[in-house]
């Protein structure tokens, strides 16, 4: 699943009816949750890069989040992923 998948998932929470606005709070927690130093989803941003960002880029993510709860619909590309599996040298390499 993509990342940013997983962090509007974790965010939006959705139940029936209208979704309620999303807080700076909630965004920071999630944030805080991801793990770091793993590979970024299509859009090329990672957690890292994110919480880089301090403020300004919570408050993107926050937007956008908003955003799509307000529109009740989310991208197409967010809804695919690209899994690609990765031989770390341990164990039979075709079984990555």
């Amino acid at each position: 699943m993509n990342k940013m998948n997983v962090i509007l998932k974790n965010l939006l929470k959705l139940e029936e009816g209208p979704a309620d606005c999303i807080r700076i709070g909630e965004v920071v927690a999630a944030l805080k949750k991801m793990k770091r130093h793993k590979a970024p989803g299509l859009s090329g941003l990672s957690a890292e890069i994110i919480q880089a960002t301090e403020g300004i880029g919570t408050q993107w993510l926050l937007d956008i989040c908003n955003g799509i709860a307000k529109e009740d619909c989310i991208p197409e590309d967010w809804k695919s992923s690209v899994i690609l599996p990765i031989y770390k040298g341990k164990g039979d390499p075709m079984e990555c």
